[in-house]
């Protein structure tokens, strides 16, 4: 018997985009996670204070294993499918994490982020791209946003564990919240490995035509809205944006090719396949503005959030503490209406006017500084700072944090969309090391350098997307591969 339509489960690729979006909430934990427990007074006993540049390495060490795990992740996603990097790359995370928990002395807890930066490097990137894969065009910017919205709600959850747990009088203050990780992230490995479907872009890409087939009728896809993807056998093959359009609808079930052969090895995407001709403007850019997504200076509010908020005058702990899991709730209160209005924002749109505001916002914070107005106990000073840290984490959510990550991927043709995602993925990691490691120093050095940083690279970046940066949304993925490297003069024709 048939449930009423209002009573039945949302078709099972809706609930393999939140399955898959899990890996977003382990990393968001993470994130939010390091910057509080460094500052532990039980974290200080066991391993001794330091300085600020230890404490940047300590926090970004995770960042250099990401960026160069991250670099090959499409590879591995191109190579053995994108369940199965996803699910390799929690389990390399759930390891470190595991380390962190048990870490004995600083050495080791420093190893553990490396082993976990592996981790992240390699499913981070493939979570955006199989979501994208299965997703019909019409639902597509709000699964493909699943993550970002996942990603807040671990930054809220882990800032409160935090703020939970700083007056337990032992290492477990600070070691609890690692191992909830861990436990978390292994759930996630397990879960991925023996529950989602494989993507049916993958499957066909490689000659799988039946098992293609079956994933999509796994995921529950209705044929109208296969979006024309297993047809696109120029796509798969030479990289040309083929698009067919069969009136049978059973045709759209079944790829052209007749047998399950795999293609000719020459006709695999091959990781320099992201710099051919048709397609290196876009990887390009995709590596600039994810790289630029992290000289906003995002992660570094993230990551050191309680000391910011000290700087801005919430001089005890508690205060600090509890004023970073507040940013965390409107992080993740605005990610929302974000990830549900993002097919109506468009991409270029949120990453040029939410460029403007967090550019502006960062000046605004940088010049109070500058004008020595947020040294006082008290004053309108600290209070403009402490708020315009909140308004930058909201601007940055509902434009930057989801509008550059889903153009990436849409930008990309089949063959080149996990090999060229990796590589923006990976400039995004070598940046994130940056403003990770040298945010405390910067900060110690001078009260105001760092705002005037991030905020002309901000600022730089919606240059370059003004004039660059074409539109993606509401275009099937080939659609939206096909722009050409003049991304402007279509604009202009248009």
């Amino acid at each position: 018997m048939n449930l009423p339509a209002k009573l039945q489960w949302p078709p099972r690729y809706v609930t393999a985009s939140i399955l898959c979006s899990f890996g977003g909430f382990i990393f968001g934990m993470d994130t939010s996670i390091i910057g509080p427990v460094t500052v532990m007074p039980q974290y200080i006993a066991n391993f001794g204070a330091f300085s600020s540049a230890i404490h940047g390495l300590i926090v970004s060490s995770v960042l250099v294993t990401a960026a160069t795990s991250s670099f090959f992740a499409g590879r591995i996603a191109d190579a053995v499918g994108r369940t199965k990097c996803i699910s390799l790359g929690g389990f390399v995370f759930a390891l470190g994490a595991a380390i962190q928990a048990a870490a004995v002395h600083l050495g080791m807890f420093v190893a553990g982020r490396a082993v976990e930066g592996v981790g992240e490097g390699i499913f981070l990137g493939a979570l955006v791209v199989y979501i994208c894969e299965i997703a019909p065009p019409r639902q597509r910017g709000p699964l493909t946003s699943s993550p970002q919205l996942m990603t807040t709600m671990g930054l809220m959850l882990g800032y409160f564990i935090c703020y939970g747990l700083r007056t337990l009088d032992s290492s477990l203050a600070w070691r609890l919240p690692f191992a909830i990780l861990a436990a978390l992230a292994f759930s996630f490995s397990f879960t991925a490995f023996f529950w989602l479907p494989e993507s049916p872009r993958w499957l066909t890409l490689h000659g799988k035509a039946s098992e293609a087939t079956k994933a999509w009728e796994t995921l529950e896809v209705n044929s109208a809205d296969r979006e024309k993807i297993t047809l696109e056998a120029g796509d798969l093959t030479t990289g040309s944006a083929v698009e067919l359009t069969s009136k049978n609808p059973q045709q759209d079930e079944i790829p052209p090719p007749t047998t399950s052969t795999p293609a000719p090895k020459k006709n695999q995407p091959g990781f320099l396949d992201a710099f051919a001709p048709d397609v290196r403007f876009k990887t390009l850019l995709g590596i600039f503005i994810m790289g630029m997504q992290q000289m906003s200076g995002i992660d570094g509010i993230l990551y050191y959030a309680p000391m910011l908020f000290q700087r801005a005058g919430l001089t005890s702990s508690s205060a600090s503490f509890l004023a970073s899991g507040v940013s965390a709730i409107v992080i993740f209160a605005v990610t929302i209406p974000a990830l549900i209005y993002s097919d109506g924002w468009g991409r270029r749109q949120s990453i040029i006017y939410g460029g403007l505001g967090i550019s502006l916002l960062m000046f605004l914070m940088g010049s109070l500084y500058a004008g020595n107005a947020v040294h006082e106990s008290s004053g309108a000073g600290r209070w403009i700072v402490i708020v315009s840290i909140y308004l930058f984490a909201v601007v940055f959510s509902i434009s930057w944090a989801v509008g550059i990550k889903i153009y990436v991927a849409e930008s990309q043709p089949q063959r080149t969309r996990a090999s060229a995602t990796s590589l923006a993925h990976g400039s995004n990691w070598v940046m994130n090391f940056l403003v990770a490691l040298t945010t405390p120093m910067l900060l110690e050095r001078s009260s105001f350098g760092a705002y005037f940083l991030f905020g002309g690279c901000t600022f730089a970046t919606v240059v370059v997307c003004f004039f660059w940066m074409e539109e993606t949304m509401g275009k099937s993925l080939d659609e939206g591969a096909a722009g050409g490297d003049g991304g402007r003069v279509t604009r202009m024709a248009e």
